[in-house]
């Protein structure tokens, strides 16, 4: 692998006795997207509070194309920020709060004028040049936002949790054009959030952080489908854990799980899986959601199982409540864990 364009080595911040981060770690190559993901209390706002030089770590360093910018106050570190709230001056508009930025730069009006017309253009806002915020709807103020931020031409892009205030299908459309831009601009950029849908469709990596602490990098699709512990297994996505008391021929020093999308459901005559009585069905538009309750004597019995079937499936199963199936685990998809990793999942 090439050498990282920003690099976080061993960092570390503590306020008083408590520790925010412990011994952070994370090359990210140029032009790279990564989501820092986690439950709120994690760290990753404070990460990249210290990317931003908005907080000091304790210890540890942060290199910026080769060169350490730890010690750099925020104005010289050439980044761009876009906060959840968006931060828009509200006395100025569109145009102006793009433009505040680039006028301590000793550009021209000429220059000026090109540069916001340009970012404008690039979130699609330029027909609203002239508005307030307050004339403006979350998303497009977002975007304004996105705009005064890359109009700075900054060596990489932080986003603070930016679609969080926004309703679901405004967040859909903007997470759409923030990754067409990222990848228009080919911008490095880091992206705090709490929400694992987000991660997964916008980011080339993921950085689960837990208690401080990261607990496994990769892409999307790793992070998915080889959880590295039971948390991360539970955290993104949904996850079935199997427990029962053949268990121990399977995997003897932990626990199994399956994602709900991977458990095969047949009619009640197969003799291939454990029966299992459906509880609960669940309309999700494009699938079901089948709860269901193993039969006794199948060693699953105290446990609830959460199953995703497309609508075609459930129909030809004809699932309904108390109707009764028979389930299998294939086992190229099953996902086992180490006791260790089940401690505090």
């Amino acid at each position: 692998m090439t050498q990282a364009y920003l690099s976080i080595q061993g960092v570390n911040k503590t306020f008083g006795s408590f520790s925010a981060l412990k011994n952070i770690h994370i090359d990210i190559q140029k032009n790279e997207f990564i989501c820092l993901l986690g439950p709120s209390g994690c760290g990753k706002t404070t990460l990249l509070r210290i990317i931003a030089g908005l907080e000091k770590p304790t210890q540890g360093r942060i290199i910026v194309g080769g060169k350490d910018i730890t010690a750099l106050p925020p104005a010289k570190r050439n980044f761009g920020m876009v906060f959840q709230s968006y931060a828009l001056f509200p006395n100025l508009t569109a145009y102006q709060n793009v433009a505040y930025g680039l006028q301590g730069k000793k550009l021209s009006k000429k220059e000026i004028d090109e540069k916001v017309r340009e970012g404008l253009s690039l979130v699609d806002l330029l027909h609203l040049h002239d508005r307030y915020p307050a004339q403006m709807s979350g998303g497009q103020q977002q975007r304004v936002a996105l705009a005064r931020a890359i109009v700075l031409s900054p060596d990489f892009l932080l986003l603070d949790e930016p679609l969080s205030a926004l309703d679901a299908k405004v967040r859909v459309k903007l997470r759409e054009q923030i990754c067409d831009l990222q990848d228009k601009l080919g911008i490095t950029t880091v992206m705090v959030t709490h929400d694992q849908e987000e991660a997964l469709t916008m980011a080339d990596r993921i950085v689960v952080m837990k208690n401080s602490e990261v607990v496994q990098m990769g892409t999307p699709e790793q992070v998915y489908e080889q959880p590295n512990s039971a948390f991360v297994a539970d955290f993104i996505g949904s996850i079935n854990f199997l427990e029962n008391r053949q268990q121990a021929e399977l995997s003897p020093k932990g626990s199994l799980a399956i994602r709900p999308e991977h458990i095969r459901l047949s009619a009640s005559e197969s003799n291939r899986g454990m029966k299992a009585v459906v509880k609960h069905v669940e309309f999700r538009g494009a699938f079901y959601r089948v709860l269901l309750q193993p039969a006794a004597g199948s060693g699953y019995e105290d446990a609830l199982l959460t199953v995703d079937v497309s609508a075609q499936a459930s129909h030809q199963l004809r699932l309904a409540k108390h109707a009764v199936v028979s389930v299998e685990f294939p086992q190229e998809k099953m996902i086992s864990f180490s006791a260790d990793s089940m401690v505090g999942a």
